[in-house]
């Protein structure tokens, strides 16, 4: 299983910007990324850094864990 992880996640980015009423584009200016990258993250198809998930949880004032359902592939 080289360069497989064996954990999954998934994103609760879009559950937050709903409740905020917050565009892709206006978390991505918060947190210094692009779109696509919020985009990306919502479709699980990108692991962020520790930096990045940080920062997104801070503009949402939840935890890490709040954000990303982790689990064992």
């Amino acid at each position: 299983m080289a360069g497989k992880s064996k954990y999954t996640f998934d994103s609760k980015i879009h559950v937050y910007r709903a409740i905020r009423r917050m565009t892709q584009q206006e978390l991505a200016d918060l947190v210094g990324v692009s779109r696509q990258t919020i985009m990306q993250l919502e479709r699980n198809r990108y692991n962020p850094s520790m930096l990045l998930a940080y920062s997104i949880a801070q503009v949402f004032g939840v935890t890490i864990e709040d954000l990303f359902e982790f689990r064992e592939a």
